[in-house]
């Protein structure tokens, strides 16, 4: 059997796939410029850059929380949905490249990769 103890935690793939973010019938995000952030034990998120998300549709939750691995969190929240996404704004040293970076949790949104 493979020993994964040496693979990463965390790795980071960006790509230009189209992907594409819905609450219901509305768009709230569209992006070719997305990270995809895969960590051991979670599903592959895609962390999309800001300026392709619909920002004005959202407030900032009282939510917060803290990742060893990436840093603290800022949530977003939707008029029907808590929580929906977040972003590590001064994320670790090693996680620089999804700073401000949205995510989006797919149970709450519709996300389709292209």
């Amino acid at each position: 059997m493979a020993d994964h103890t040496a693979e990463p935690r965390i790795t980071l793939h960006p790509h230009t796939r189209r992907v594409r973010i819905f609450d219901g019938d509305m768009l709230i995000a569209d992006t070719c410029q997305a990270i995809e952030l895969r960590e051991r034990g979670y599903p592959p998120r895609h962390y999309l850059p800001r300026a392709d998300v619909n920002i004005s549709k959202f407030s900032i939750s009282s939510t917060v929380t803290h990742c060893p691995f990436k840093g603290d969190t800022t949530y977003y929240s939707l008029p029907d949905i808590a929580d929906v996404a977040w972003s590590y704004e001064r994320p670790i040293d090693e996680m620089t490249a999804i700073a401000g970076r949205l995510a989006f949790d797919a149970e709450k949104v519709t996300e389709l990769v292209e």
